[in-house]
């Protein structure tokens, strides 16, 4: 991977918080546990998965630079749903947790050295896992999931108004 290419990977990676937090502007309050599209997250369990996601992230990014040839554990994001409640806990502390572990995260990434971007681990499912995996990883994960949001803020947003439309046209 280029110089250029990892700027702005980081570039895009800095900016995830930012971008997910334009996504839940003007998400109503009451919506965010409503599941629109049949089998897909929530606003509040993509919210909750980002802080978790994000400090399980932080963590890899710390093992690959301080240990030799870490392991780098799968997480089923499935269970960490279910089971940590993410559409029961208020979505400030998680997205508290989701901006600090990425911005420290950042810090790290802006002063890492060629010898750091050469390190390697081993995923326990996707095999070799170096820096830049991780970076290419991780720099639209907060993106793709701000869309997602986009798209369900739209959805419960049309419902609504829906609903609001056939009453009335039904007076």
């Amino acid at each position: 991977m280029t110089r250029q290419k990892r700027a702005n990977l980081i570039k895009k990676y800095a900016a995830g918080y930012d971008e997910v937090m334009r996504a839940l502007e003007g998400f109503p309050a009451a919506k965010l546990t409503e599941r629109p599209f049949r089998g897909k997250w929530t606003a509040a369990e993509i919210v909750h998965h980002l802080a978790d996601s994000e400090m399980i992230s932080a963590i890899r990014l710390r093992h690959l630079l301080a240990e030799d040839k870490p392991l780098i554990h799968a997480y089923d994001q499935a269970v960490f749903a279910v089971r940590l409640r993410y559409n029961e806990r208020d979505l400030a502390p998680a997205l508290e947790a989701f901006r600090a572990a990425r911005s420290t995260s950042v810090q790290i990434l802006d002063k890492m050295t060629a010898k750091d971007w050469a390190r390697q681990a081993w995923h326990t499912e996707g095999g070799p896992y170096g820096p830049e995996r991780w970076l290419e990883i991780y720099a639209v994960h907060a993106h793709n999931h701000a869309a997602q949001i986009t798209r369900l803020r739209a959805a419960v947003t049309v419902k609504g108004r829906g609903t609001r439309q056939k009453r009335a046209s039904s007076r």
